[in-house]
């Protein structure tokens, strides 16, 4: 895998609640469907098949919805959310899905079968789909694995096809190195490598799009009443603690609004509206939070920033909290939106490279525990937590000159062997830890 994924895949418009379970499993629906070709016409039946950490949590993270409005040729962004719950309520017993919006199957709610006991050996987060002709006999089968962010491979699907880079890197260590000899901001070197994966206006428009759609979500939460679906009844607080500061009069550089800014994200996505992954929904709150703390300035800088940390995260370790627990999650998230703010006020990459690193470093051992299997608890109050935590980071590092004991690459190397050795039921399978302790209502 490449150390440096493009601002545009690792910062996707996509469709809450879950990047790993709705969007990567909507993705490879749809990639089944384009993948029968002329073989679409002998289809009469579907069967899907979710195993691991997709089986434990795929009901509160609308995982089999997702994978039947991929199979009507839905994609996540530009799907109606409202689309999902739809989909998957109207086939009930025995309904009929048009398979990539043209043809007709029969298709029941008993063909998407859960299967969390079972994990395949690439990756918890695995799906196989088969489709049978009218005699019953296997048209096409295809195995995918969704790998954190809405990422996706499998048969033939490779998440990050290597492409050349002109500077490539495989470390922050290197990274670091390469800003040095070139006398270049990691965001030039960030900037220079998207222009080997696409134009460069096309870069820049990118980042203008999942800005604004990121402040549309901030906005959404912000107004948005009521309870989250699901059995647990929590209610939204981003608009009451919105109206409490505008009353009080509390400034918008206040940690207070920072708040505010990551539970409406976070609120969003657990209602399963139009979301930003960042690196992933669960925690998407965190890199908008922090920007729109910062006024909203220097958006290139502190994408690219951002992105260039979250490569390096992916690539070395994981940002999959099924595979490394939450601290791929969140943890990748703080580091990145340290990254970006250190660069926003000025750091040197020194201090971007040690900002991030504080802010994975406190997250090391974080679990992946959701009650109910939904994006709630503690999902949505710890974006806000780990917001503060990024611009606490950030303060740190500027504080300094960059010079720190433990570098990021070894926290990252850290972060993988702590994901690797934790154990199953702290890895979004909602098996232990808050997820067998809290009493659901």
């Amino acid at each position: 895998m490449r150390a440096y994924v493009s601002v545009r895949e690792l910062f996707s418009i996509g469709i809450g609640p879950s990047s790993s379970h709705t969007v990567g499993p909507m993705r490879a629906a749809k990639a089944f469907v384009d993948a029968l070709g002329p073989d679409l016409g002998r289809v009469e039946g579907v069967r899907v098949r979710l195993y691991g950490s997709l089986g434990a949590t795929g009901i509160g993270h609308g995982t089999p919805g997702a994978v039947v409005a991929g199979l009507a040729g839905h994609d996540p962004e530009t799907c109606d959310p409202a689309v999902l719950s739809a989909t998957w309520a109207a086939i009930g017993d025995s309904g009929v899905v048009l398979l990539g919006g043209v043809h007709p199957v029969v298709l029941a709610q008993r063909d998407v079968e859960l299967a969390p006991l079972t994990r395949l050996d690439r990756h918890t987060n695995g799906m196989r789909f088969t489709a049978v002709d009218a005699a019953g006999e296997e048209v096409l089968t295809r195995t995918f694995y969704s790998i954190g962010g809405g990422f996706i491979e499998g048969d033939d699907v490779v998440a990050h096809p290597e492409v050349p880079l002109p500077f490539a890197y495989t470390s922050a260590a290197g990274l670091l190195r390469l800003c040095a000899e070139h006398g270049r901001s990691i965001a030039q070197i960030a900037l220079a490598n998207e222009e080997a994966l696409g134009p460069r206006q096309a870069a820049l428009d990118g980042i203008g799009a999942i800005w604004a759609a990121m402040r549309g979500c901030i906005e959404g939460g912000m107004a948005a009443e009521g309870v989250l679906p699901g059995p647990l009844g929590v209610r939204r607080r981003a608009s009451a603690l919105r109206r409490r500061l505008v009353e009080r009069d509390v400034p918008l550089d206040s940690e207070e609004w920072l708040h505010a800014y990551a539970l409406a994200v976070n609120e969003q996505n657990a209602a399963g509206q139009r979301v930003v992954t960042a690196p992933t929904n669960g925690a998407a709150g965190i890199v908008p939070a922090v920007l729109m703390h910062l006024g909203g300035e220097r958006i290139a800088d502190y994408f690219l920033t951002a992105t260039a940390v979250g490569s390096l995260i992916a690539a070395n370790a994981s940002i999959s909290g099924a595979e490394a627990g939450c601290q791929g999650e969140v943890g990748a998230a703080c580091a990145m939106a340290a990254a970006g703010a250190t660069a926003v006020l000025g750091g040197t990459p020194e201090q971007i490279e040690n900002a991030a690193e504080i802010a994975l470093e406190h997250n090391l051992g974080l679990t992946c525990d959701p009650v109910g299997g939904l994006v709630q608890v503690p999902c949505i109050e710890r974006n806000a937590v780990g917001a503060s935590r990024a611009m606490t980071a950030t303060r740190m590092a500027l504080y300094g000159d960059g010079r720190h004991v433990v570098s990021l690459d070894t926290v990252i190397e850290t972060m993988r062997q702590t994901g690797a050795d934790m154990s199953s039921k702290y890895k979004e399978t909602s098996m232990g830890g808050l997820a067998v302790n809290v009493v659901e209502c």
